[in-house]
């Protein structure tokens, strides 16, 4: 199951939220949005190491390096997948022991 949120966040601030959500691990997609335009959009690999994560996407991070050069405020939108509990599969905890 995936879930998304949206947050509005200034150019400085980009670069360093974006290694945030990669770092993160549960993230699917980044949009990087720009008045109503979606300017990037990054597809993430889900559980790929954070080391290896870093180094494949580093020319990603230069390019919303770039981008955050040329707009002062811009919208992050991020599609994350849910770890499934028990709870979520609609099982209750004494039934799976």
């Amino acid at each position: 199951m995936t879930t998304g949120e949206k947050f509005t966040i200034t150019a400085g601030e980009l670069v360093e939220r974006v290694k945030q959500l990669i770092a993160a691990g549960n993230v699917r997609r980044i949009r990087i949005i720009h008045k109503g335009r979606a300017l990037i959009d990054i597809p993430l690999t889900i559980g790929a190491p954070v080391a290896v994560a870093t180094i494949f996407w580093a020319p990603v991070l230069a390019a919303v390096g770039a981008l955050a050069a040329l707009i002062t405020e811009c919208t992050i939108e991020v599609e994350k997948v849910e770890k499934r509990t028990e709870e979520t599969e609609g099982k209750k905890p004494e039934e799976s022991a």
